[in-house]
């Protein structure tokens, strides 16, 4: 992701996200306090950025022998995430950042619960299951979060 000539790599197994505004507030629209929004374990944002997943050793590595020089690219396994995808995680895996006034968190692929993704892809959430809805507005995460008093 490219913000004013900055480059932000995201690095293994992680995700970049930007957070979904509304999630102070109850479904009726009151401010909680910020005591119960510390508690609630599931936070949901949209995906912006994709590290390249987890690095494995590439089958030459293996070999009989290792001090022929090769050409060693990396290989890795890929991620079920996508750039746009809404995900649901767990609150107190993501790492909060600040970059470029912007806040975004960063979470480990294994924290994600849920991906919601578009149907324009023509595919469905591999994590999900169902197929998924384009917009924010037209996913009522309460449904999906449940919040314990």
């Amino acid at each position: 992701m490219e913000v004013r000539g900055r480059k932000l790599l995201v690095v293994g197994d992680r995700v970049l996200v930007t957070p979904a505004a509304g999630e102070d507030r109850t479904r009726v629209g009151l401010l909680l306090p910020q005591a119960a929004i510390d508690k609630m374990q599931v936070q949901s944002g949209r995906v912006v950025e994709v590290g390249p997943g987890t690095p494995i050793p590439a089958p030459t590595e293996f070999g009989d022998e290792p001090w022929k020089l090769g050409e060693n690219k990396p290989n890795y396994v890929p991620m079920q995430a996508r750039i746009g995808d809404l995900a649901l995680f767990l609150r107190n895996a993501a790492v909060e950042i600040e970059f470029e006034n912007t806040a975004y968190l960063i979470v480990p692929h294994a924290a994600i619960l849920l991906l919601v993704r578009g149907s324009g892809d023509g595919e469905r959430s591999a994590s999900s299951g169902s197929a998924a809805a384009d917009d924010d507005d037209d996913i009522d995460l309460s449904k999906l979060i449940r919040l314990d008093d």
